[in-house]
């Protein structure tokens, strides 16, 4: 028995305890897609007929033998979220009423920006109404009108100052804006390539499994993220990843930012390989 298949038989368990009023049971993350290691968690969207208060939802999961209980995040009307553990194993559970589930859906597709899209895609049913079945169907179709938008929203940091401004943070003691600068410009190109293949675009984990089947990306994309988040030159750290931003932007169709972004991204690259020669 692989560590999915376990993890997929506990997390049944505990949707079978649950009570009626629990109408859709969704597992999500590394064990819904069949990735599960000896670190992964079990992480399931509970959707219910009718609000419950935090307190109702921590009675429910100590009733199905989670213990240890605890929450984080906002605890908003809307949502409640219960960690626990049942023999051993963590168990995050994310409370939603039916009404905010079906809201939620239709805010991904009208272009809400959130990684629920990637895991409502990727999601087994473990109890249904099918309420899965319907909100996948929805997913399956990501609009174009969509993808232009994000890649114009990545692209839109992407110039507006003088190119020669990037190196102000190469200078020593600024690791803190260059790390910055590099996890959003990293975050940026994912979006772009995400968008371009019409993928909803999920958590960074596991990068190099999530982006090795998209067909339209930069030649080794994760690998070369990887190379700027630890390249310890501050100079060559920015060179790399303004080579990757150009690399996608070639990739992109036409628009303001990313016109822009394509000239600006070029003139930076100058600019660097100039201070780094």
């Amino acid at each position: 028995m692989t560590r999915t298949d376990e993890l997929r038989g506990i997390a049944q368990r505990i949707a079978d305890g649950l009570p009626p009023l629990v109408e859709e049971v969704v597992l999500t993350g590394s064990v819904s897609r069949g990735v599960a290691d000896d670190l992964s968690d079990i992480e399931m969207l509970v959707v219910t007929s009718e609000q419950l208060e935090l307190a109702e939802c921590f009675e429910h999961a100590r009733k199905v033998g989670l213990h240890g209980l605890d929450t984080w995040g906002d605890q908003g009307a809307a949502s409640s979220r219960v960690f626990g553990y049942y023999h051993g194993v963590p168990i995050e559970l994310i409370w939603w009423t039916r009404d905010h589930a079906e809201a939620s859906v239709a805010g991904l597709l009208a272009g809400e920006q959130s990684s629920a899209a990637d895991a409502l895609a990727n999601g087994v049913a473990l109890r249904t109404v099918g309420l899965l079945d319907r909100w996948q169907d929805s997913l399956r179709a990501y609009p174009e009108d969509l993808a232009a938008a994000r890649i114009e929203e990545a692209a839109l940091t992407w110039g507006g100052y003088a190119p020669a401004g990037i190196l102000t943070i190469a200078r020593p003691g600024e690791r803190l804006a260059l790390v910055e600068r590099l996890l959003d410009d990293a975050a940026r190109v994912l979006r772009v390539v995400y968008a371009l293949n019409r993928v909803w675009e999920p958590t960074s984990k596991r990068l190099a499994a999530r982006v090795e089947p998209l067909p339209v990306k930069p030649e080794r994309l994760a690998e070369r993220i990887e190379t700027a988040l630890t390249e310890p030159d501050s100079v060559r750290a920015l060179l790399v990843m303004s080579e990757l931003q150009a690399a996608t932007l070639v990739l992109a169709p036409d628009g303001q930012n990313v016109d822009r972004a394509r000239r600006w991204v070029h003139d930076v690259i100058e600019v660097l390989r100039g201070s780094a020669a």
